[in-house]
């Protein structure tokens, strides 16, 4: 009898051991290995015990404050760019009577673009001397700005680039506000509540969980922001892959230098292993951090309705 139940006790491990030997694999032992080669002075070929020296080089490293800087500014203004226009891009498709398809299709073809040919197609549309858009603008008497190549501007640049792309949520949202309940608008309706107090206290409480899941997913994917800032950079400075050229990522002056492209420069330009291993780590806590912070926001949220 006591094989017996130890054999049901150890047979849902058996069923997760696939699950479990590839989280042992694929993630702790990565991770393990991250925080030791963190505390080593590493160029893939020698390996010297530095002790916290790797940690005391981030504090003084002005680049990687930038890019941390400059990826902040990226979580707080492009994510919530992106999830209201696309949000609103699906409102209003799912309100139209006649051409939905047409445009549900015009807005979600970008989203199948491969990133660096988005990308390069992008810089080269928003190109203040030679691009379509100045063409159509001078016409017209105005200048565009230098979008990927005044500081100013360049971070809006790559804003401009996510919300042409942001068909992957404008899915979503159409999925989410047609499983909305008909019924519920037909009662709002009949005691005098407008359209944007339906909007309110209907459509966001039931399409909270997709907000939530728009929103986590879009944090770590900006925390993790790399193709497009490196190619819109590497095509607005007119670098070339030359022999004897040197590029540095964050063209304009460091306005687009994000933190996950200081970690590749560090790791597997300048090979300094154990410093990118650091800023790996510090990648992943805060990664970590923010998404408990909104799980618990909406987890908040969803507790005061109730």
């Amino acid at each position: 009898m006591a094989a017996i139940t130890l054999g049901n006790r150890l047979r849902p491990l058996a069923y997760l051991s696939p699950w479990l030997i590839g989280f042992a694999i694929f993630f702790v032992y990565p991770l393990i290995s991250t925080v030791y080669f963190s505390f080593q002075r590493y160029d893939l070929f020698t390996l010297e015990p530095v002790g916290l020296l790797n940690y005391e080089y981030f504090l003084k490293d002005e680049a990687a404050w930038t890019s941390i800087r400059n990826t902040l500014w990226l979580v707080v203004v492009m994510v919530p760019l992106r999830v209201v226009f696309g949000l609103g891009v699906a409102q209003l498709i799912t309100r139209l009577k006649a051409g939905a398809g047409i445009f549900r299709t015009i807005f979600y073809l970008p989203s199948l673009v491969p990133l660096v040919a988005g990308t390069l197609g992008f810089v080269y549309l928003l190109n203040p001397s030679t691009g379509p858009v100045q063409a159509m603008l001078g016409a017209v008497g105005v200048q565009s700005p230098d979008w990927f190549g005044d500081p100013a501007y360049s971070k809006w640049g790559l804003t401009l680039l996510a919300l042409w792309s942001v068909g992957d949520l404008m899915v979503i949202f159409m999925a989410a506000l047609l499983d909305v309940p008909k019924q519920l608008y037909e009662a709002a309706a009949l005691d005098g509540a407008t359209g944007w107090r339906q909007f309110v206290h209907i459509t966001l409480p039931v399409i909270r969980p997709v907000l939530m899941f728009a929103a986590v997913t879009g944090v770590i994917q900006t925390l993790q922001y790399f193709t497009q800032a490196m190619v819109a950079a590497r095509v607005a400075s007119g670098a070339t892959d030359s022999a004897g050229s040197v590029f540095t990522p964050g063209y304009p002056d460091q306005s687009t230098l994000t933190f996950p492209e200081w970690l590749f420069q560090q790791g597997f330009r300048d090979f300094a292993m154990g410093y990118a291993c650091v800023l790996a780590l510090i990648l992943f806590a805060v990664s970590m951090v923010f998404t408990l912070i909104l799980l618990r926001q909406f987890r908040g949220f969803a507790e005061e309705e109730s």
